[in-house]
This record gives C-alpha cells, sequence and structure tokens, in this order.
C-alpha cells in the first residue's frame, strides 16, 4: 500500500501525465517520454536518499512563525533564506528531525538573492548534515529535484513533507520548480537526485504557480562575508547593466529599495531609499531575484522605465543603466 501511494506522490507532484517531461537528464538509460520504469527509478532514488535527507532538514521558530533550513556542516551550519534570518545576530530556535530543541545564531545575509547562514550553538556535537552541490550550471531546467521542509511548522508525527518535481527555469542567482511550497517551507533545501542541496525555498506565493529557490551562486559569491556576519545590500560586480541599488523585502513581498550608491544611475534618476519597486519597462517585478536579472539582462546606456511607490504615491521615473563597477566601493 505504501509503495503505490509514493508512485501516486510522484506523480502527482511532478505532472507526468502530460508527458512532456523527461528524465534523460538525470536517468541516463531512459529516453523519450517518462515511462513508469522511468518514475519507478525516481521512485528508488528517493526512497534511498530520504532516509539521510531528512535528518539534516530542521524547522526554525521565527518572531512571527515558523520557517525552515538545512544543516551542511558537521559542526552545524546552516543554509536558510535571508527573510527567515532577518539579520546577524539573531538566537533562533531549531527543531531537528527527532523534535529535539536546540539553539542557533544567524550570520550573515544577502538581502539580494535572499541567501542567509546560521550557525548551531553547541559546537561538541557532530551534526547531521549534507552536501552542496557546486556544479551550480548543472541545475538545468528539466533536471528532476526533491523539495523538503516543515510547512505549517514541525509535526513530529506527520515528520519533513517531500515533493518531487523538475526544475523548470534557472537565473543567475535563483531556481524556478514544479514542487509547490507553502507557508513553513521558507528557507528549506531542494535536492538534486544525488542528495546535494542546489538551491533554497525563498519565495512563496498563494496562487502556488511560483515555486522560487535561491540557487547556491549567491551563497559561493559571498560565502566568506556570510559567515563573518556581514549583510550583503548591493549588487556585486558582474555583467549586464549596473542600477546601484541595495535591495530587501517589505513585508516579505514588496521589493523595496534598502540603500542608494553614490553617483549610481539610481541615485542620478532621483530614486530614493523606502521607495518600493513595482515595475520594469511595464513588466510587473514579484521577486527581487527576477528584478535583479531583468536589470542584469539589458545592457549599460539602456533606459529603463521604473514604476515606483513612494509612501502613498506611485510615479514612473527613467533611468540609464551604467556599467558594473570594477569594485564594490560599498
Amino acid at each position: 500500500m505504501r509503495r503505490r501511494f509514493t508512485i501516486a506522490l510522484i506523480i502527482a507532484c511532478t505532472g507526468f501525465l502530460s508527458g512532456r517531461l523527461t528524465a534523460a537528464d538525470v536517468l541516463p538509460q531512459a529516453t523519450g517520454r517518462t515511462s513508469l520504469s522511468d518514475l519507478l527509478k525516481v521512485q528508488q532514488s528517493v526512497q534511498t536518499l530520504l532516509p539521510k535527507l531528512r535528518t539534516a532538514v530542521v524547522a526554525i521558530q521565527t518572531h512571527d512563525g515558523t520557517a525552515s533550513g538545512v544543516i551542511i556542516t558537521e559542526d552545524g551550519l546552516i543554509l536558510t533564506a535571508a527573510h527567515v534570518a532577518e539579520k546577524p545576530g539573531r538566537e533562533m530556535r531549531v527543531i531537528l528531525d527527532d523534535g529535539k530543541v536546540v539553539k542557533a545564531t544567524t550570520l550573515g545575509l544577502d538581502k539580494t538573492a535572499d541567501a542567509a547562514l546560521m550557525q548551531l550553538n553547541d559546537n561538541d556535537v557532530k551534526w547531521p548534515h549534507v552536501k552542496v552541490c557546486r556544479e551550480i550550471t548543472k541545475a538545468q531546467p528539466g533536471v528532476w529535484c526533491i523539495a523538503l521542509g516543515h510547512p505549517g511548522g514541525f509535526d513530529k508525527q506527520r515528520g519533513v513533507v517531500l515533493r518531487v518535481g523538475k526544475i523548470v527555469k534557472q537565473t543567475a542567482n535563483s531556481l524556478q520548480t514544479d514542487c509547490v511550497l507553502m507557508g513553513g517551507d521558507s528557507g528549506g533545501p531542494l535536492f538534486n537526485l544525488a542528495g546535494e542541496v542546489i538551491g533554497i525555498h525563498s519565495q512563496i506565493w498563494e496562487d502556488r504557480d511560483q515555486n522560487m529557490h535561491v540557487s547556491m551562486a549567491p551563497f559561493f559569491r559571498s560565502w566568506d562575508d556570510l559567515k563573518m556576519s556581514q549583510i550583503i545590500r548591493v549588487w556585486s560586480t558582474g555583467s549586464g547593466g549596473y542600477l546601484g541599488v541595495g535591495l530587501g523585502l517589505s513585508d516579505g513581498i514588496e521589493i523595496k529599495i534598502a540603500l542608494i550608491k553614490k553617483s549610481s544611475p539610481a541615485s542620478q534618476a532621483g530614486m530614493m531609499q523606502d521607495d518600493v519597486i513595482l515595475a520594469l519597462d511595464g513588466e510587473k517585478m514579484p521577486s527581487v531575484s527576477q528584478f535583479q536579472n531583468a536589470v542584469r539582462a539589458r545592457p549599460a546606456g539602456t533606459q529603463i522605465l521604473l514604476q515606483l511607490k513612494r509612501g502613498t504615491e506611485t510615479l514612473d521615473v527613467k533611468a540609464t543603466l551604467g556599467s558594473q563597477p570594477k569594485e564594490d566601493e560599498g
């Protein structure tokens, strides 16, 4: 009975019945349309991995609810989302897979990508942990993935919640999947079928068609700063257009400008701290990662039209993107 239920769960979570998804990217022997044999191979992988993976997934009690995280080192380093950690130096209650409650301290945050680190406080314990995938480019659309988390908070009788699916879209800092996320999943891990973390659950929308995860790129790019409890508010050097703003989330949904870099295109355009970004060139911006990618996709010298909310007023602002600076001068 349990075996039949597991197969049904995989089918329901991934939409395999459409016949448009293939397993060839992670199942080398499979070709063409997804078959029952392919599904059974995925099921076997999940059943093999889950007992180890679940021990590293934690529930996190925040000031206004619950979230999730994942332990990635023996000494208790946790990956989670920036909007879960909120700021460095916070002491948080963490619930392990067996229901034991321990304490952790938040470290650094990358608010531009919603990435954060925490550290379990007991250094004498060898904590259960999982590996992180360092081959970021392999997290491509069509690749199978496993989402774990504690939606609705920790429930020892229910345990960690599993969803199996595929990557739908990859951007510079994020992944979109068809694994449905719910409140309480924020900060939890997305795994590949090798049992490696490839993402951290980030944006969760009520209509459930925007299942967004922070990729490993922001963590690796700022690893040392995050471990030193730094807050990253400004985009790092890279290709594409440059606006010169540091971004955060207002009320967990709106994209709010946390700072404006001096002499930046944003400053010259009259943008102000605490402005909320609603749209770029007429396209609504539902997440920080989508806005970042939209700007970076436009070359320096491009004029963009931003719709902003300033207090109760909505206004349109034109800005000309600059080149990415060679150094981040803070």
